[in-house]
């Protein structure tokens, strides 16, 4: 009989190093995330917002909305912590809304990225109102 001469590791292979996760990849979880939620017309100050449309249209720029504006995070070894500045929608519930919000981000953020979300701050900066125009429409002045 032969003995088994091949290399046996104490440890599973995916032990076997170092993954690191850079923060704008927690920003963009957690942007999609809420802006999942029903309510949220937005992420981001209405200056943002405004300055991200007028960046998106220049070429070069990149097409699509920017998925972290309105989201700052902070990304240790084990947890993380996230700040998001929404835009609701006039007539939600804002609290109903910001628990969503939270809880959306907190299951995406610790289900994708494996990192415990000690706290999802929001501030809300503005209500969309319905006879407010959307941030596309603004600055056109023929169709």
């Amino acid at each position: 009989m032969t003995e088994n001469a091949g290399i046996r590791h104490g440890s599973v292979p995916g032990s076997r190093g170092r993954t690191d996760i850079a923060d704008v990849v927690v920003e963009k979880i957690a942007g999609m995330a809420a802006r999942d939620v029903r309510g949220v017309y937005a992420l981001g100050s209405g200056f943002a917002r405004s300055m991200g449309s007028m960046r998106e249209r220049m070429p070069g720029a990149g097409a699509g909305k920017s998925v972290t504006r309105g989201v700052s995070v902070e990304v240790g070894e084990v947890q993380a912590a996230i700040d998001l500045e929404i835009v609701v929608y006039y007539g939600t519930s804002i609290t109903d809304v910001a628990g969503a919000v939270r809880e959306s981000v907190i299951s995406a953020v610790e289900r994708l990225v494996g990192r415990e979300v000690v706290e999802v701050n929001i501030m809300v900066s503005d209500v969309k109102l319905p006879e407010e125009e959307d941030d596309e429409e603004e600055g056109q002045r023929v169709q």
